[in-house]
């Protein structure tokens, strides 16, 4: 079991830029498949972005080209590089943490992409808020 905190939320204009954290606490975070997830009132839970073992990266399209998610082993913490934001990226964000990395990228696809993959994760952080308001 790994325990996850968020940071790095808070309220930019449209077009700003945040950066999330979150540190990893009680395994090997090298060994776990990463993501970060965001929810709202209207959509639920939708996947963001993940990194594997390996550091291969898939991003859902709406964030793609403006979204980064890199991770450091060392100081066991995942980031999610937030550019251009719109409205449409208010949510709650949550990183989440899956040691079943073996073919998840199939697996995510199997399932209708990476929208829905948080099925796969079973380690969730709190999460963190992103306001985009003018």
């Amino acid at each position: 079991q790994v325990h996850l905190e968020e940071s790095g939320g808070g309220s930019v204009q449209p077009g700003g830029s945040l950066r999330l954290s979150c540190v990893a606490t009680g395994e090997t975070f090298s060994r776990y498949c990463m993501g970060w997830f965001r929810q709202d009132s209207e959509k639920g839970r939708e996947g963001v972005a993940i990194i594997d073992g390996d550091g291969e990266t898939m991003y859902s399209d709406s964030v793609k080209g403006r979204f980064t998610i890199s991770k450091d082993n060392r100081e066991n913490t995942l980031y999610l590089q937030m550019n251009n934001l719109t409205p449409e990226d208010a949510a709650v964000y949550s990183c989440a943490a899956t040691i079943r990395c073996l073919r998840l990228s199939e697996a995510i696809d199997r399932v209708g992409g990476i929208k829905f993959a948080s099925i796969f994760f079973d380690n969730w952080g709190q999460g963190t808020q992103v306001i985009v308001s003018s």
